[in-house]
């Protein structure tokens, strides 16, 4: 597995100038934007919504900006988010090896025809370098004439991965990489990322792999700003910075304050001024003539005071409006879960010797209102044994009982029409709920007004999620028992705090598969169960299954 740029190249850049898009609905991703990255790992952070995947799909020649350039030097490797391979294909197939290896196999067996060599070239050693990609990755159990149906999702990232690493690019991108990865897994993506010589930029919500960059790259409001820099000094730097912008807003805001009562203070000199020369000119205590020239004097002056301290007042709102513009208030979703409670002890899930369609077995109860973390491996049956409990999979054998209203949330938030838009999508669920409470509903996720009636089809990977949620949420009858699928997929790290907040205040019974332990911890799991071959009890402290 190389991870070194080709002797002899030119300096490894990419670049982009002047970049312009906007979705075909007209919506608008960028307008201008700048960016310059050189060789080291890069980290792509910033909110949902904000064209990390976009930009992505950009430097990568996926989409083509309105405007502007984007120059790379180098071989490109792209990693997309979500990754989707037709189950029919074979490995040696998704690696790019196949016709090679199928010309090595011809010339072992002695057929000695041209048209071979010529397709394998001086690729002598490609099976041995193929299984060596591949057992770098974890996948030591994945033969080179399996099909993509026999694999896990997360075996299927990981596949891609291995495509790109063996045909050596001098830039990789990758968008969210982790996802769906187990905790093996993802220490090997670590292993690469932490050798990568070459250009790497990588979108990703998984701080522990963004604490191996060399530098984060800020996306907000439509503009890159570099920090160097792990995910941690981006942090620091960015507090400093936003307190630096606050105390400025402050200051700003007291300017405006000052500047609004000095004004209103000239107006009633001026009027007070008035009052007295129409009073002196009444009583014609002076030449008419002098009162004439005193007024046209106080009437200068008042004017001249009165611009002052208009000029004065449009220059604190300027400064106002400048020092709001550096503070960010970064949207969050607000999750409002419905009335969900379930009394303690009662029993809301039953599983009694299950088969599932992998193969794997489970005998278990849920009592409510426990919260279940579910673990295991990639491919072990997480993915299968919640849809087997949801009713999306019928098991082979054994009987699955669901007692409390029941949904669930898909790992790969495939239950939305695509070619509706997100108002459409909730409505199928919550067939009773009107549109004023369907947007009130989106909105709290962030989709308000116009954005409410976007196509699904156009939205980016966290905006599908909450999307999906918003359907979750609102469906009818309210859920009592959830079945979460890996759900900080896709999620920025301020969206993963609001969720676990809003899950932190769930009355039902929860069961979350997920490799993200520390997401895990943080809801307050009540019991682990490790799914590997069969569903056991698992030691909180160490994960590890409970034996005997």
């Amino acid at each position: 597995m190389s991870t070194h740029p080709t002797p002899g190249r030119p300096s490894l850049s990419v670049t982009a100038t002047g970049l312009t898009f906007a979705w075909p609905d007209g919506s608008p991703v960028f307008a201008g934007l700048d960016l310059a990255l050189g060789c080291g790992r890069t980290g792509l952070v910033g909110s949902n919504g904000s064209g990390k995947s976009t930009l992505l799909k950009l430097l990568a020649g996926e989409l083509t900006p309105e405007s502007g350039t984007v120059r790379v030097t180098g071989e490109i490797g792209y990693l997309p988010q979500d990754v989707t391979l037709e189950t029919g294909l074979r490995v040696e197939q998704v690696l790019g090896v196949a016709s090679r290896r199928a010309a090595l196999h011809a010339i072992e067996s002695g057929d000695a025809r041209e048209e071979h060599f010529t397709a394998l070239g001086d690729d002598w050693d490609i099976e041995e370098r193929a299984r060596a990609t591949l057992d770098s990755l974890g996948l030591t159990g994945v033969g080179l004439d399996r099909t993509v149906g026999e694999v896990s999702g997360g075996e299927c990232v990981l596949l891609r991965l291995a495509a790109l690493l063996l045909g050596g690019p001098d830039v990789l991108l990758l968008d969210e990489p982790t996802n769906n990865l187990d905790r093996a897994a993802r220490r090997r993506l670590y292993a690469a990322v932490d050798g990568w010589r070459g250009v790497l930029v990588v979108v990703s919500h998984d701080r522990e792999l963004l604490e191996r960059v060399d530098r984060i790259a800020d996306l907000h409001d439509g503009e890159v700003r570099v920090y160097g820099g792990n995910f941690s000094a981006y942090e620091e730097a960015l507090a400093t910075e936003q307190a630096a912008a606050e105390r400025t807003l402050r200051a700003a805001e007291s300017d405006l304050r000052r500047q609004k009562q000095e004004l209103v203070e000239a107006h009633g000199k001026l009027a007070a001024r008035t009052r007295y020369a129409r009073k002196m000119y009444a009583t014609k205590r002076e030449p008419r003539a002098v009162m004439r020239l005193r007024a046209r004097s106080a009437q200068v002056s008042a004017g001249k005071h009165r611009v002052l301290h208009e000029q004065r007042l449009a220059d604190a709102r300027e400064r106002l409006d400048e020092a709001a513009e550096q503070v960010r208030d970064d949207a969050r979703i607000r999750v409002e879960l419905p009335s969900t409670a379930v009394p303690h002890g009662r029993q809301v899930l039953s599983l009694h010797e299950v088969e599932l369609r992998c193969g794997a077995r489970a005998t278990f109860d849920v009592h409510g209102p426990e919260r279940i973390a579910l673990i295991g491996a990639n491919g072990a049956g997480k993915s299968t044994l919640l849809r087997t409990v949801a009713g999306v999979l019928p098991a082979r054998s054994g009987t699955v009982t669901a007692h409390v209203p029941t949904r669930m949330l898909p790992q790969r938030l495939d239950v939305l029409d695509e070619g509706l838009s997100i108002v459409a999508n909730v409505a199928r669920t919550a067939p009773k709920a009107g549109d004023n409470r369907i947007r009130a509903q989106l909105a709290r996720f962030l989709f308000r007004g116009g954005r409410a009636d976007r196509l699904v089809g156009t939205l980016s990977g966290g905006e599908r999620l909450r999307a999906t949620l918003a359907a979750l949420m609102l469906a009818e009858p309210a859920p009592q028992l959830l079945l979460l699928d890996e759900p900080t997929n896709s999620l920025d790290l301020a969206s993963v705090d609001q969720l676990t907040q809003a899950l932190e205040g769930y009355e039902g019974a929860l069961v979350v598969a997920g490799h993200d332990v520390p997401f895990l911890r943080s809801l307050g799991i009540t019991r682990w169960l490790h799914l590997d071959g069969e569903v056991r009890e698992a030691d909180p402290e160490t994960l590890d299954p409970v034996r005997g």
